[in-house]
């Protein structure tokens, strides 16, 4: 057995165990055909993946406060892992309560080019001008603090 069919069969096996054929398959640029692993494996880089993304570019800038938060009754309401929106928490999630949900933003000044993604609001009794940011444990928000900063607003 050459390595391409070694190669092919661990992805053929690793797919059935994760239920994930093709998502696998494009993952690792195997050939994917109905479902079923073509036995040639494409080790090489992808064009498609390899084509870079047009720039995100910014419609506005805005100054802005900027803490943090977790997902604590303390700090939340009572589905503390559900945002406003209706998804989970997860890393990138903002809470601001002047954009619309979906609104793509970057805090250049703290995070260079990460893209944040406003799905949660804040209590009603914080600024429009007011941007809180999701952490996975309540100690490292503590740890982030309150800070200035201008916030980019990124063309949807």
């Amino acid at each position: 057995m050459n390595i391409n069919m070694s190669i092919a069969k661990t992805i053929k096996t690793a797919a059935k165990l994760l239920n994930t054929p093709v998502l696998i398959g494009i993952m690792l640029g195997v050939s994917v055909i109905g479902g079923a692993f073509s036995p040639t494996v494409n080790i090489g880089p992808s064009p498609e993946l390899n084509t870079p993304l047009p720039a995100e570019k910014a419609v506005k800038t805005i100054k802005v406060i900027v803490t943090a938060y977790s997902s604590t009754p303390d700090q939340t309401d009572d589905t503390p892992f559900i945002t406003a929106s209706g998804k989970y928490v997860r890393d990138g999630i903002v809470a601001n309560n002047m954009l619309p949900m979906g609104t793509k933003i970057k805090i250049p000044e703290l995070y260079g080019e990460k893209i944040f993604v406003v799905e949660d609001r804040m209590n009603r009794r914080k600024s429009n001008y007011h941007v809180d940011i999701w952490f996975p444990e309540k100690q490292l928000a503590v740890n982030f603090g309150v800070k200035t900063a201008e916030i980019e607003v990124i063309e949807n």
